[in-house]
């Protein structure tokens, strides 16, 4: 029998007007909730937008989301074999799906 973590992501460009959307994802001991989106991109829907930057180290700061309502790093929180609630940042403005704005107003292009 194959370990399933249930990814549950909110989608969409506004807080109020996305939607949720579930992903089963194969389970297995040490993954981080990076790996299982990482795996949602490649195997089921590319279109998921989430921001990370592992070739820093782990220093990037890129991968922060809200786990079932606490802040953390997607690259260092474990998934885990149950239902989890993905969100973007409460404080942020919403790119698309799990991407915020990151980037300080004096520093964004176009604006």
């Amino acid at each position: 029998m194959s370990r399933i973590a249930n990814l549950k992501v909110w989608r969409g460009a506004a807080r109020n007007t996305g939607w949720w959307e579930n992903f089963d994802v194969p389970f297995e001991k040490g993954q981080s909730v990076l790996d299982g989106l990482r795996w949602v991109r490649i195997h089921k829907d590319p279109t998921l937008a989430v921001r990370f930057s592992c070739i820093n180290a782990n220093a990037c700061k890129e991968c922060m989301i809200q786990l079932d309502g606490e802040t953390v790093y997607a690259c260092t929180a474990r998934l885990e074999e149950r239902e989890m609630t993905l969100t973007p940042l409460p404080n942020k403005p919403i790119v698309r799906d799990l991407v915020t704005e990151i980037a300080p107003p004096s520093e964004r292009f176009g604006r």
